[in-house]
């Protein structure tokens, strides 16, 4: 295939972009530096850059609305890649990259709101939304551009995906409420959305739970079908993804314990952030695993 490797560069640099913008936005509100720069789409009514009278605030804020330029400049560079150097169509990495594109300008319009709301946590709330979407549909362009051959998968883990999928979101949203709840507001003026922090933690980990415990049920299923004709075990692509997913699940659930007992720490919030992100990526990638034709 003409292209190919420079394509895999550029997939993987769109989803790992956009994992990196969620973990960049965190550390602005974890930083209490939403607001460094009041206004939008300038940093300030005088200037359009942040500058030194306003702290250190501004530069962290200024500098996530600079890396939007580095998720365009991905975004146009796989673009180039996927329609111009004679990528087959039937591949289905056309619509993918359209998406992603897309998705800069709306992703900016959004912070705009959010900055000039005052960090409203809908809005703030909306903007990781979006970027979930991005990270999936990044995914899905990262698949697509590997191709991997299709693979026999046993009817359990077949029909546990969407319920994977399903709890899975429903965990993100979830979490996405109790982030809006929580102290980390990304300046003190900010309101929040009135919701019991304590309880709704409680809410957000009933999914979580039963999407690991699903992660588990599937791994098992797969796992015992991955098994050579001399009877020596052959893990396939599909128990690896979600050996992979059963991990990061694992991992964040403990953070998210230790988060929720010492007080929402900011570091571990961070690092939740991130794990997060990945789990999104991993479930997406667990689903085209088993699911994809």
């Amino acid at each position: 295939m003409v292209g190919a490797g420079s394509i895999k560069f550029w997939v993987w640099a769109s989803l790992i972009s956009q994992i990196g913008i969620v973990v960049t936005g965190g550390l602005v509100r974890l930083t209490a530096s939403g607001l460094g720069c009041p206004t939008w789409p300038k940093c300030t009514d005088a200037n359009l850059v942040a500058v030194p009278e306003q702290g250190y605030h501004a530069y962290i804020e200024f500098g996530n609305r600079l890396l939007t330029f580095v998720l365009a400049v991905i975004a146009v560079g796989t673009l180039v890649m996927v329609f111009q150097r004679g990528v087959d169509r039937a591949l289905g990495l056309r619509w993918p990259a359209i998406v992603l594109f897309l998705g800069i300008p709306a992703q900016a319009v959004l912070g705009g709101f959010t900055v000039k709301s005052h960090l409203n946590p809908w809005f703030v709330g909306a903007h990781f939304i979006l970027s979930a979407v991005m990270i999936v549909v990044a995914t899905i362009l990262v698949w697509r551009a590997y191709s991997p051959a299709p693979a026999a998968i046993p009817q359990l883990a077949y029909a546990l995906a969407p319920a994977l999928a399903a709890f899975g979101a429903v965990a993100v949203v979830v979490g996405v409420l109790v982030t809006g709840a929580g102290p980390h507001a990304g300046d003190a003026t900010s309101v929040r959305n009135g919701l019991d922090l304590s309880v709704w933690e409680h809410y957000h980990s009933y999914p979580a739970y039963l999407l690991l415990i699903l992660t588990l049920v599937q791994l098992v299923a797969l796992a015992r079908t991955d098994r050579a004709e001399d009877g020596s075990r052959n893990y396939g692509l599909a128990t690896k993804i979600t050996f992979g997913l059963l991990l990061v699940e694992i991992v964040q659930a403990v953070v998210g314990v230790a988060q929720a007992r010492l007080g929402v720490p900011a570091g571990l919030v961070e690092i939740h952030m991130l794990l997060a992100s990945v789990l999104i990526s991993m479930i997406g990638f667990n689903y085209l695993a088993t699911r994809a034709k």
